[in-house]
């Protein structure tokens, strides 16, 4: 695991981008943190559901989002590092921007979120 690390690291872009996702994350986790005990005890985390209950989840199911952020950001670190390692920094980096891109979205759909409730 540290090869895989040392690997990203070499890469200031790959790495640069991939600690920028990392941020967003704990930031979106931090948010959560502070507005969670003005949450109330079912939050609408399913949107694409039908209108109804289905739609809702208890208020810890708000972690949901953030939590597949963390195992998406895991996996595409070391498919990342494994690239890197193959000499092919391009589509190591093009993961690490999908990455950042999944972390904007979600602190916005977590911003949208808070804002509706």
């Amino acid at each position: 695991m540290k090869e895989f690390i040392k690997s990203v690291r070499r890469d200031g872009i790959t790495f640069n981008i991939f600690l920028s996702s990392l941020l967003v994350g704990v930031f979106t986790i931090i948010l959560i943190l502070i507005n969670y005990v003005n949450l109330p005890p079912y939050v609408p985390i399913f949107n694409q559901m039908p209108w109804g209950d289905s739609r809702l989840s208890e208020t810890p199911g708000i972690f949901i989002p953030s939590a597949l952020f963390m195992i998406v950001f895991i996996l595409n670190f070391s498919f990342a590092s494994f690239l890197y390692v193959k000499n092919n920094p391009l589509l190591a980096r093009i993961v690490a921007s999908i990455t950042l891109t999944i972390a904007v979205m979600n602190l916005l759909l977590i911003v949208k979120l808070l804002l509706l409730i």
